[in-house]
């Protein structure tokens, strides 16, 4: 199979050097039962990796399991990655496998895993090392044969300076590693992702395609993209949706973009970029979360204001209500998600009389409110029963982590 082919199988877009680079070894360790970590920034794609190693290698009739570490919680982990027996602890009512029981003769992912706890560390060392784990509360060492591949966007080598990583534990994932590179070094494969992602949201939205002039196809490549193939799509799906005109010039996109004009996302920076400083990336799929709520708020407030402003141009001698009336001077308003705020708690003058009524200078004051907590929470609702309750499929759809999509549920009561 030709790394073109895995491309097409895959789903993967680009032709740059280092991203073939990285596939090319894939390919290569994939039919070896060696580790493989694989590292890059945050948002450049790293959960395909291990998915192109698995299906080319002798384990593809086996068992996959992607576990995000950094989603479970630390009490917790032990018991989800090795198992655990019955009354081990308190709510174990009965015996459970772990992961690397379940996926005994095929591959586990394990994400995040510069996020596991030391102890936890020290289990999959061994694991690594002799096949053996121990479950929670017992005592019987058991076998597995499972092929292990890790991902992390974090500075292992830092992390085992700070004491937060052992460096056993490192060289054993680090047999053979694959970086994959920051969308900044594949200058040439943005253009191509934009139109791919314009495509997609344009069908999902049922509206026509955007599309770049060769001032904003510029600007694109030449954009850092702190937030690499993620920030690309969170940036494509706004423009899809925000902007009327769908061929997009240089000032246009500029709204969109930190560091260039007035942004509609503050400046992001990932864990492994090069200041060393800024936000996590919790902070940006929490923002991510934010404006998604913001935008399903917008395109509610544009259907609304279709739909009141359609009904009221029908209407000669109908009464509307000082409620309704507010209402529809509200909606008519233009909206915009970083003044979110303004509109939330804002207070709206209206006047509305029928054709050929005098009109009178008498305003009344409405103050409007909404919630933009109760909407986010209405969007996780709405996810996990979509997906009835699989947290990683409903992070997906929102697209958040797995880690943040659990403090959202633990922060608004959910679980």
């Amino acid at each position: 199979m030709t790394v073109d082919q895995i491309k097409q199988r895959f789903g993967i877009i680009g032709h740059s050097p280092l991203l073939n680079h990285a596939i090319n070894t894939a390919m290569q360790v994939a039919p070896t039962d060696i580790s493989v970590l694989v590292t890059g920034e945050s948002g450049t794609g790293k959960e395909v990796f291990p998915q192109i190693i698995h299906q080319l290698s002798a384990r593809k009739h086996g068992q996959y399991i992607a576990v995000n570490c950094g989603a479970i919680p630390e009490g917790t982990i032990d018991s989800e990655l090795f198992g655990h027996e019955k009354g081990s602890f308190t709510g174990a009512h009965e015996a459970r496998k772990g992961y690397f029981e379940v996926a005994d003769g095929g591959t586990i992912f394990l994400d995040e895993v510069a996020e596991l706890p030391m102890s936890t560390q020290v289990r999959l060392l061994r694991v690594l090392e002799t096949g053996e784990f121990i479950k929670v509360g017992s005592s019987k060492p058991l076998k597995t044969n499972v092929r292990t591949v890790a991902a992390t966007n974090v500075n292992i080598p830092e992390a085992i300076s700070k004491g937060k990583f052992r460096e056993d534990l490192y060289y054993r994932l680090n047999t053979v590693p694959i970086i994959i590179p920051p969308l900044r070094e594949r200058q040439d494969d943005i253009p191509l992702l934009f139109r791919k992602f314009a495509g997609d949201f344009a069908e999902k939205y049922r509206m026509p395609t955007v599309r770049l002039d060769d001032s904003a196809r510029e600007l694109l490549m030449n954009y850092r993209w702190p937030g690499n193939i993620r920030q690309l799509r969170n940036v494509t799906e706004q423009i899809s949706i925000i902007e009327k005109e769908r061929e997009i010039g240089a000032d246009t996109l500029r709204h969109y973009l930190p560091d260039h004009g007035k942004p509609n996302l503050p400046a992001v920076r990932t864990a492994t970029s090069s200041s060393g400083s800024g936000e996590s990336q919790t902070d940006f799929s929490e923002r991510e979360l934010m404006y998604k709520v913001l935008f399903d708020m917008k395109r509610d407030i544009n259907d609304l204001k279709k739909l009141v402003l359609d009904v009221v141009s029908g209407q000669n001698e109908v009464e509307i209500s000082e409620h309704h009336a507010s209402t529809i001077r509200r909606l008519h308003q233009d909206v915009d998600p970083v003044g979110a705020a303004d509109f939330a708690s804002g207070v709206h003058e209206v006047q509305i009389h029928r054709p050929g009524e005098q009109v009178y200078e008498d305003h009344e004051e409405v103050e409007e409110s909404l919630s933009l907590e109760d909407r986010e929470i209405e969007l996780i609702k709405k996810a996990l029963e979509k997906h009835r309750g699989k947290r990683k499929a409903a992070s997906e759809e929102l697209g958040i982590s797995e880690r943040t999509l659990y403090r959202k549920i633990k922060e608004h009561n959910l679980g």
